[in-house]
């Protein structure tokens, strides 16, 4: 495992930075609880992409906390008998993402969308209800899944690349395959999903929402050396 070196961090800040010395792929960043100041870890180097990162993922985490995501045991909307609400996916909300606020609710439970290469692109899904409905195959890249619950759905191969990832529920989700690249994962939950094979490239993801990853014993050896699961 490789060790680490702690530097103070500039005046007036209320953390320290930690840097691997052996490089690593992986950006991971918290932000402190006691303080508004970010506390962020970055093994990997000292690259602009990663400082931003990490300044977006902290912004975020302050926005968010106070609106918890829709509790496992919550009793869920009766499925929505809109026409073509699973198109409504294509669309996307056009307003709130870090909060969770939506201009309409946005119900894809059992939907199909294997394979689907350009029309979720891009598209914030803040809220959406997403269990047991079908991503396997879809391009994702760019998302923002803020407060989703997405409870047994699947996702195996889905592209994830470059999207934020917000308290989004993955519990009993089968992740095989799912490409995490250069993505935001905050304050989301992977109990029991199924997550073999999961690429975890500059993943952005806190520590403590780290911890929690880690309890997964899907992941592989390789990720969760990768990862600096303990």
């Amino acid at each position: 495992m490789a060790s680490s070196s702690c530097l103070a961090s500039p005046a007036g800040a209320a953390a320290l930075i930690c840097r691997a010395r052996r490089p690593r792929r992986r950006v991971a960043c918290s932000a402190s609880e006691k303080s508004a100041e970010p506390a962020w870890l970055a093994a990997g180097g000292r690259s602009a992409g990663g400082r931003l990162a990490c300044g977006v993922l902290a912004a975020w985490a302050v926005a968010s906390a106070s609106s918890p995501v829709i509790a496992a045991s919550q009793r869920l909307p009766p499925l929505s008998t809109e026409p073509n609400r699973c198109e409504r996916a294509f669309v996307g909300n056009t307003i709130g993402q870090a909060n969770g606020v939506y201009d309409k609710p946005l119900d894809l439970r059992f939907c199909d969308y294997t394979n689907e290469k350009t029309n979720l692109k891009g598209k914030s899904l803040a809220a959406a209800l997403m269990s047991d409905a079908k991503f396997d195959g879809a391009d994702m890249s760019e998302v923002v899944m803020s407060k989703a619950y997405a409870v047994g759905a699947s996702f195996k191969g889905t592209n994830f690349t470059n999207a934020v990832i917000d308290r989004v529920k993955f519990e009993k989700a089968d992740l095989t395959g799912a490409i995490f690249k250069n993505t935001v994962l905050s304050g989301s939950t992977f109990d029991d999903a199924k997550m073999e094979d999961v690429v975890f490239e500059d993943t952005i993801i806190g520590y403590i929402d780290l911890q929690k990853l880690c309890t997964n014993t899907s992941i592989s050896a390789d990720n969760r050396l990768e990862l600096g699961c303990r």
